[in-house]
Formats: C-alpha cells, structure tokens, sequence
C-alpha cells in the first residue's frame, strides 16, 4: 500500500502539470484567440481588393487611427463616396445600399475586440512608431479580415517589454511591405534610436499592471 500510495502521489503531479499544460495550450489556441479565423460579416469585404488592389490607404476609411483611442469602423456614407458611382447596382453590395436609404448602420462582426478590462490608445501606438503590420498582419493581402495575432496579454507583453523590434518611423506606420533594410538599417538600430527619439517608456513602466488595467 505504502509503494501504490507513493506511485499515486508521484502520478498525480504529472497529471496536474500536464492538465495545466493542456489548459495554456488550449488558450492560445485559434478555437479561443480566433487567430486565423475569418469571422462571417454582413457584407463580404475584401482589403486585398481595396488596400492592394485600388490602393486606398488604411486612413480613408479608418479616421481615428492616428489619434483616438478607438479605430473607428467606416460609416457607411463613407462606402457610399464611391459606391455611388461605381458597382451601384452589384447584388453584393445591396446590405451596403440598404443600410444607406435607412439610415440603420450595418452591424458588423468585431474582429479585434480586447476585453473591457484592458485599456488600450490606438493613437497613442500610432504615434509612437508602431505600424499596422505589426498587429493586423498584412491586411493588404486579406480577402476576409481575421485576426493576425492572439492579442493575449502575453503577446503584447512580448512587445512592452522590447517595444525597439516593432518601431519604425511614423511616416511608414501605414505602410505594409515596409522594412528597415529600406533606408539601410537594421531593425535592432533603428529601434533602439527610435525609443530614445519617441520617449519610449521603459519596460519596467510598459508591464506596470496599471498601464493596460486601470
């Protein structure tokens, strides 16, 4: 009894750590963060078509990015300076058409969508060097949106503790296929002088609990 009761002890933290293992895996799984999942939307959207292929730039549409805390979602009058004139009449775009003659906004599927105890400034990353890529993934490239990274409190801890790997100058924040190598740099130089240039908080400040949990 003494020699099954030593086994079951020794057994049974294995157990707890590959059941809390398990647990974190599943976490960070694509069922939980969505990562990778194009979520279904009342109007089939394509950044690929827009962003790449007409070559609208990321702040036609989204407004506030530059210095809200929020990325606005476009009005739809804003669809309509186009849409208007071209591809009136596309089956497709009837939700778009509806939404305009009745004034009712569509109701979108969020995509990104942090909980309500996290307080996160879009502007406030925008301003300091951090490019769309660098959350969103190359949106430019997407048919359906769906969300590029996990946006976990790990992941962007990841980042607040070595913000230097993802600045890059404001002037390319909206720029997708930017690199460092393009003005001849590489990313660590260009990121180390850019924290001094911008006041980049230190990292101690950026994982403060108080920073994302006010």
């Amino acid at each position: 009894m003494n020699t099954i009761a030593k086994v079951s002890i020794f057994g049974a933290v294995f157990i707890i750590g590959f059941g809390a293992w398990l647990l974190l895996e599943i976490n960070r799984s694509s069922n939980v963060t969505n990562v990778g999942i194009a979520l279904p939307q009342p109007v089939q959207f394509s950044h690929q078509h827009h962003v790449a292929g007409l070559g609208i730039e990321c702040r036609y549409c989204h407004t506030s990015v530059e210095h809200s805390a929020f990325a606005n979602v476009p009005p739809i009058s804003t669809c309509m300076n186009c849409h208007q004139q071209i591809w009136f009449g596309a089956p497709m775009l009837e939700p778009v058409r509806a939404s305009w003659k009745s004034g009712q906004a569509l109701e979108w599927n969020r995509v990104h969508n942090l909980g309500d105890y996290v307080y996160f400034n879009h502007g406030v990353h925008v301003q300091k060097g951090i490019g769309c890529v660098s959350c969103h993934g190359r949106v430019d490239q997407m048919q359906l949106i769906y969300k590029d990274q996990p946006h976990t409190m790990e992941w962007c801890l990841s980042c607040h503790r070595n913000p230097a790997q993802h600045i890059r100058p404001r002037d390319q924040v909206f720029n997708m296929t930017w690199k460092p190598e393009d003005i001849g740099e590489t990313q660590a130089s260009l990121g180390a002088r850019l924290v001094r240039e911008y006041n980049i908080e230190p990292a101690r400040k950026l994982t403060s609990c108080s920073t994302c949990h006010h």
